[in-house]
């Protein structure tokens, strides 16, 4: 597994973290997730199978804004 970590934008609670753990779980190949309210990032792994553009969008459907910081 890969690990990528995203600065997003718009976290205002736990109901936002949990809507965008939710957004990305929906993806296929995606393990551990740590979301980060205070930083307003996530650390995401993730399989080969999905791309840090497949994840910024899944980001942002899900109503917040994504930069991969890698």
């Amino acid at each position: 597994m890969q690990s990528l970590t995203f600065k997003i934008t718009g976290l205002k609670d736990e109901t936002c973290v949990r809507t965008l753990a939710n957004a990305i779980q929906d993806l296929p190949n995606i393990g551990h997730i740590e979301i980060s309210l205070e930083k307003g990032e996530a650390n995401i792994e993730h399989g080969r199978f999905v791309s840090s553009d497949d994840i910024t969008q899944a980001i942002v459907d899900a109503g917040f804004e994504a930069e991969c910081l890698g």
